[in-house]
């Protein structure tokens, strides 16, 4: 009966039609857990005392995927199926859950019950949480936000109807208290982001949270699924690059620059990724990125660059172009608010005397010069302005696999400026110049470049590390690039894959 009952639930497929409900909370496909389970050394399935914790339950997939492994791997020391699934649920697996629903859920999921003290559990607990456990955790407020994820006190100070979504795994000091033991695997796919409150405010990340917290847990092995966002850092991300980077306990790193290749349907920005964080084996890092359909695999020190290159083929070329020493483009590139103009500054659809023209991104309009207080040497120079939204604003492809990058990308004459939707590329005196470097933007090298750096729908002036300075009194072409840099026909033909031409 047991061993029936438990063959009909745990169908890697049930799961799979629970297709990503949100960017905040996107639900893991049994097959990315399983792969995920496969960079673990199997032997731990074939060991009784091994155990697992998910600190970030929301179907009880990966707990569900372990315990089909257990129940494989410990047949001969449990040879009745009884006393192994109740070994495996009550000694060697545990979930922490997200919000109340979810906890139902993953009890569903694991233990066949969303009460595993009822008649219907394949392992019979005398509690109803079994080793899946909720627990309604109120922030910790300070200056308005909470001291553990930065979550709005006017937006999550909330009565009882509604979840806190104050994660109990990342609201405690000492997490360990939380079941009292140690575990040798960490796993999960933890939840992604926080609104902060207020219609202007940016979603604050909080997936790096629950992977520190894990470290601070010091598990043989800890693995996740997080978006890749933190390759290039910002929005709070800038230390935990870092520390990712320069951590040689990290063994493998699968990178998705689509994510829709890994949670079907779901778009995030700068795509997703998982790893193998291995406590006692320090070492090399096999790096495998998966574009357009296409597998790469290198093992490489992932510190090599200030921010995480995710292809391996743009390794080789980035090495070539830095071996130059050449200043970067990023030292004649502006601040992200080049003269202090809000973004939703439209300016006078018709000009009157002594009119500047402003550019926003609904087009262009005509302010009187005295408003422009700041970047005022930019004002009667030729200069590019660059829209700070990629082309690709979820970082994602086109159909082809190809990237354009520049969504809007033009020449500012005299007298002509921006607002905040907008960046500027040099000041000169002359046409000629801004000309060459526009042209030297639209390049494919130029955008490849700049793509190794993105991972997030906006541009920055950190953003164009990797681009090299030019001489701008002469044209420059991809022909010339690609020469002056030795760049073999294998590297020219994937930046020509990755790149589609520009106007």
């Amino acid at each position: 009966m047991t061993e029936s009952l438990f063959n009909k639930v745990y169908n890697p497929d049930a799961l799979s039609c629970l297709a990503n409900l949100s960017n905040d909370e996107v639900f893991t496909p049994p097959e990315i857990v399983n792969a995920m389970l496969d960079m673990l050394p199997q032997e731990l399935f074939k060991n009784p005392d091994t155990t697992f914790l998910d600190p970030a339950c929301k179907t009880g997939v990966f707990l569900r995927e372990i315990a089909k492994r257990l129940i494989k791997g410990l047949e001969r020391q449990f040879p009745d199926l009884q006393e192994r699934i109740d070994h495996i649920f009550h000694k060697q697996l545990y979930g922490i859950a997200i919000t109340e629903l979810t906890s139902l859920l993953s009890r569903r999921g694991v233990y066949c019950s969303k009460y595993p003290n009822s008649e219907f559990s394949v392992s019979k607990f005398e509690n109803a949480e079994g080793n899946i456990r909720f627990k309604r955790i109120n922030h910790t407020w300070k200056d308005g936000r909470c001291i553990f994820c930065g979550a709005s006190q006017k937006e999550y100070d909330r009565g009882t109807e509604l979840e806190t979504h104050a994660y109990e795994f990342i609201h405690i000091t000492n997490a360990e208290k939380i079941f009292n033991m140690k575990f040798d695997v960490i796993i999960g796919n933890p939840p992604y982001q926080l609104n902060t409150g207020g219609t202007k405010s940016q979603a604050i990340p909080l997936y790096h949270k629950f992977v520190e917290q894990a470290q601070k847990l010091s598990p043989r092995y800890l693995t996740m699924i997080i978006p890749a966002r933190w390759y290039a850092g910002g929005m709070g991300l800038d230390s935990f690059r870092a520390s990712m980077l320069n951590d040689n306990r990290i063994r493998y790193l699968v990178d998705y620059t689509n994510s829709k290749d890994c949670f079907s349907g779901v778009s995030l920005g700068g795509g997703v990724c998982y790893f193998l964080w291995d406590r006692d084996n320090p070492g090399i890092c096999k790096v495998t990125n998966i574009h357009n359909r296409n597998t790469n695999v290198m093992e490489r020190k992932l510190n090599e660059f200030p921010v995480f290159v995710r292809h391996n083929e743009a390794i080789e070329i980035i090495r070539k172009v830095s071996s130059l020493r050449e200043n970067s483009l990023s030292e004649i590139i502006s601040s992200l608010n080049p003269f202090g103009l809000d973004s939703s500054i439209r300016g006078n659809k018709t000009p009157t005397n002594g009119d500047i023209t402003v550019y926003s991104s609904q087009g262009k309009g005509y302010l009187p010069e005295i408003m422009i207080k700041q970047g005022k040497a930019l004002l009667n120079a030729y200069k590019i302005m660059v829209s700070k939204v990629t082309s690709e604003h979820a970082s994602e492809a086109d159909k082809n696999g190809q990237y354009k990058v520049f969504s809007k990308i033009e020449i500012l004459k005299p007298g002509e400026v921006c607002t905040f939707s907008y960046f500027i590329i040099g000041n000169f005196d002359r046409l000629i110049y801004a000309q060459n470097l526009l042209a030297y933007l639209k390049t494919k090298f130029v955008r490849f470049l700049l793509l190794q750096c993105v991972s997030s729908i906006n541009l920055s002036r950190d953003k164009f590390s990797f681009v090299p300075m030019q001489d701008f009194s002469k044209p420059l072409t991809d022909e010339f690039l690609y020469g002056k840099y030795n760049l073999s026909d294998e590297e020219i033909s994937f930046i020509e894959s990755m790149i589609r031409p520009m106007e």
